[in-house]
């Protein structure tokens, strides 16, 4: 058997390790445009901020290991011009001769990955302004900080590469301006959990601007949509990535709704023995079953061993993404999996929303807080997404988030995980069993949650309601919300008397713990309509950013 493979990076070279070792008689060459193969595209921006010594670290692999090892050709700078399905037959150029030839495949897997997205700026290709998608991107980038030593640098979008970016330039010593056209930086998650990612870069003297676009890259500034410059010596365009699908469309291959290559669960497109992987496929996600684009090198190199397994006989199967994705920037671990709460309620879930905030570990021990926003279905209380932020302990708990989701686990199954626990790795009660409690309470015990912003809806629409600060009184003088009535907790009992049982209770804390305590007494006093502040009084403002009393 024959098989052909389109790209040479994470997916194309998993598709031709797994079928070799499937297949030892199969005859695989892999045809891929560029001039280097299966590198680390996730860590350029530690190359560039010097934290990795040599490109060469992010290059693992050269077409002569693949050829010793697995006994697989890889011709590198050689560019598919076309596919003709029905001769099984594919046109390829190599770049370095000029000489264009017919090759011919039983099996054929497409892993031609994405471009970097080019908004449609003037200027946008000058020689100061850069994507990042390739080692030659890399290359570029570093040449030219050498060479010109640049002061200023603005990037264009606030997602996992503009971010990373941002970090390492600035710790290089660059001021760095940041453009979002969004309201929110990292438009992957909530706006209440993006508010601690961008506190955190403007506590580094990088400048944020949201909600604003670039019309146009001079020499030395851009120009702003709504009037104004910002100064640059470099810009970095991080806008996000299509796929690149031109060879595939043009061979009458379909695509998804997402503008990616369509496949089934075993990597097929509609044509006849033409499979895809990586990063220029569609994936689903696996909680709604409904098509998404979330290019990782990690579903990368997971759809490729599909893909290399089925073409030569095997019973893989792709199940679908959470779309989990981690990075870090200046300290603070940021991570999601799942639904966030806006996709969630677009795909018509009635959901619960948690803030927890807790230590990674004991206080004693060095703990610092970690921030856990989790949504659950209201109706069959599967948990559906989570968001963590903070400075340690985030992998381990998101990861046991990926694996409950994964397993259809609901909210009252988190709190009978067995977990790991010492001082210097977790608190007695982890975060996420502590998560599921909260979602538990308020979805089978009456200990409702109200958000943030469900909060200032409630403030602004003239219902009446009292809202109750039961920290002490030291705590609220220093700063509490707009209307909070201060009764500690210690006083709430026979406060009860005056307070009205017919009208809306909401009670805080700083965090939610003290809160969920006096929402508990007043339930237990006969209080009917009672509700907590999720996350207490440190989420509402940070989601609200009030003003608050001094």
């Amino acid at each position: 058997m024959k098989i052909l493979i389109v790209g040479a990076v994470a997916g194309g070279t998993s598709a031709a390790a797994k079928a070799r070792r499937n297949d030892e008689a199969a005859e695989i060459t892999v045809y891929e445009q560029d001039d280097v193969i299966s590198y680390s595209g996730c860590g350029m921006p530690y190359y560039i901020g010097r934290h990795i010594s040599t490109v060469e670290d992010l290059i693992p692999r050269n077409p002569a290991f693949f050829k010793s090892k697995y006994n697989i050709n890889i011709l590198t700078r050689h560019k598919v011009l076309a596919i003709h399905a029905a001769s099984k037959t594919i046109e390829v150029e190599n770049t370095a001769s000029g000489e264009v030839f017919t090759d011919s495949y039983d099996k054929l897997i497409l892993a031609t990955g994405a471009r970097a997205l080019l908004p449609p700026i003037e200027g946008i290709h000058a020689a100061n302004v850069f994507t990042l998608r390739s080692i030659a991107d890399a290359k570029k980038i570093t040449a030219f900080m050498q060479m010109k030593n640049p002061q200023k640098a603005v990037i264009l979008g606030t997602g996992f590469i503009g971010l990373e970016l941002c970090e390492n330039l600035a710790e290089l010593g660059l001021h760095i301006t940041l453009i979002e056209k969004l309201p929110q930086v990292t438009p992957g998650l909530d706006a209440d959990m993006a508010v601690y990612v961008k506190e955190r870069i403007a506590s580094r003297d990088v400048e944020v601007i949201t909600g604003e676009s670039v019309v146009a890259i001079e020499p030395g500034r851009v120009l702003l949509a709504r009037g104004g410059t910002v100064s640059a010596d470099m810009v970095i365009v991080a806008a996000g990535v299509r796929p690149h699908v031109n060879l595939a469309k043009d061979a009458g291959i379909l695509l998804g709704s997402t503008g990616a290559i369509a496949v089934n669960a075993k990597m097929q497109t509609n044509l006849p023995d033409i499979y895809a992987c990586g990063d220029c496929m569609e994936q689903y996600q696996c909680i709604h079953g409904k098509p998404i684009y979330r290019p990782l090198g990690s579903t990368a190199n997971k759809t490729g061993r599909i893909a290399g397994d089925c073409v030569t006989g095997g019973d893989l199967e792709f199940r679908g993404v959470l779309g989990t994705g981690i990075f870090k920037i200046f300290g603070l671990t940021v991570a999601q999996t799942g639904l966030t709460e806006r996709e969630a309620l677009a795909e018509g879930y009635a959901i619960v929303i948690s803030h927890n905030i807790k230590p990674d570990k004991p206080a004693y021990m060095g703990g610092k807080d970690i921030v856990i926003k989790a949504i659950a279905d209201k109706n069959d209380g599967r948990i559906l997404g989570v968001q963590i932020i903070g400075e340690a302990g985030v992998d381990k708990r998101l990861d046991v988030f990926v694996t409950a989701i994964t397993f259809g686990a609901k909210a009252k199954d988190l709190c009978h995980l067995d977990l790991a626990y010492a001082p210097p790795f977790s608190t007695t009660k982890d975060p996420v069993m502590y998560t599921g409690m909260i979602l538990d309470n308020a979805m089978r015990r009456g200990r409702l949650l109200i958000t943030a912003t469900e909060l200032k809806s409630l403030m602004d629409s003239g219902a009446e309601y009292t809202l109750l600060d039961v920290r002490v009184p030291k705590q609220y003088e220093s700063g509490h919300i707009e209307t909070a009535v201060n009764i500690p907790l210690e006083k709430l009992r026979e406060a009860c008397a005056s307070l009205d049982k017919n009208t809306a209770i909401i009670t805080y804390c700083n965090k939610g713990v003290t809160g969920n305590a006096a929402q508990n007494l007043l339930l237990g006093k006969g209080f009917k309509k009672v509700w907590n502040i999720s996350g207490g009084y440190k989420q509402y403002v940070k989601t609200i950013k009030q003003d608050h009393h001094e």
